[in-house]
């Protein structure tokens, strides 16, 4: 582990409920304010749906797809294409949003901006919200039966290994990246891949759904505790939820997280990386005193801003981008 401060200053987990439900309603409110058409790539890039027909298991009567990706029935996929050295490498991007909405543009398109600059194909994913994972409705934590966000996380590294050598992908180096929900969502998929949570559809979910890394930034919905009130939550036991059971086959795994996050607290990361290194998964995570929470790549007056280069070396680390020069 490195922990890059040594001080955990008191957080006030009891404002988690309210602190979220105010990020839900501010994104809401925000892409209303602005009556925001469907969100949209950019010129050059194509939204392709991950399922050939009705996706499984899907809501009754879903709304219709609202601004800002606040309601997702007909989940896309967008290909960004690798600029300049191509390392062969890609990384599906699952945005945060608590699985009610999808920040597409903060921890989506700008991310895949990063990383296709440093020769990274970027897959991002506009997975199914509302509800699609665990989350916050009415103040209470709702479990789905069905967590369609994963199943349509599974299909797309499915369909990335599929399409490898079209966009020029090495099929075994294909990893994940997801804030806050979407951190959840990587511990998701890094955890159930042994077998598909839907009934496979044709060749795409014959190939491996297992991502080769994994970077969680912010994470939440991780420790088994985040739900309980401040009095009785028991800080010093770090279980995770029974729905991520982490194996030795867990991809290694990266993970971030500032100290003074209200949404999601420290004990989000810190439950999964006490788990993954009880089962031998080789895992990296920096903690920082500040940050806060969905800072994405705007934290650049921070300590905690210069996390991207971090996730560089790291990746050159264990093998995905080549050696790395020594300085």
């Amino acid at each position: 582990m490195n922990n890059s401060v040594g001080h955990r200053p008191c957080r006030r987990r009891a404002r988690r409920a309210s602190v979220i439900a105010a990020c839900l309603m501010a994104f809401v409110g925000s892409a209303a304010a602005a009556t925001a058409a469907l969100w949209r790539p950019s010129t050059g890039h194509v939204q392709t749906p991950i399922w050939p027909g009705t996706p499984p298991d899907l809501m009754r009567d879903p709304q219709p797809e609202s601004g800002a990706s606040i309601h997702v029935s007909r989940p896309t996929m967008t290909v960004y294409a690798a600029r300049g050295h191509n390392t062969g490498a890609a990384v599906v991007v699952f945005p945060g949003g608590g699985y009610q909405v999808l920040a597409m543009d903060l921890e989506g398109t700008e991310i895949c901006d990063w990383l296709t600059s440093r020769g990274i194909t970027c897959v991002l994913l506009k997975y199914r919200v509302p509800n699609s994972g665990p989350t916050l409705v009415g103040g209470r934590r709702y479990y789905p039966k069905v967590q369609t966000a994963l199943q349509d996380a599974q299909r797309t590294l499915g369909l990335v290994r599929q399409q490898a050598a079209q966009w020029h992908v090495d099929p075994h180096k294909v990893g994940v990246i997801g804030f806050s929900a979407g951190g959840h969502l990587v511990a998701a998929v890094s955890t159930h891949f042994a077998q598909r949570t839907y009934r496979p559809v044709d060749a795409a979910d014959a190939l491996s759904c297992r991502p080769d890394f994994a970077i969680a930034v912010y994470p939440g919905h991780l420790w088994a505790h985040e739900d309980e009130s401040r009095a009785t939550r028991n800080q010093e036991d770090l279980s995770l939820r029974p729905d991520i059971r982490v194996r030795a086959e867990t991809p290694p795994t990266f993970l971030l997280q500032a100290e003074n996050d209200d949404v999601d607290t420290v004990e989000e990361s810190l439950a999964y990386y006490v788990a993954l290194q009880k089962a031998g998964v080789p895992t990296e995570m920096h903690l920082y005193a500040k940050g806060g929470h969905a800072f994405g790549l705007r934290a650049a007056n921070l300590p905690i801003g210069r996390w991207p280069q971090l996730v560089e070396r790291w990746l050159h680390t264990i093998g995905m981008l080549g050696q790395q020069a020594s300085p």
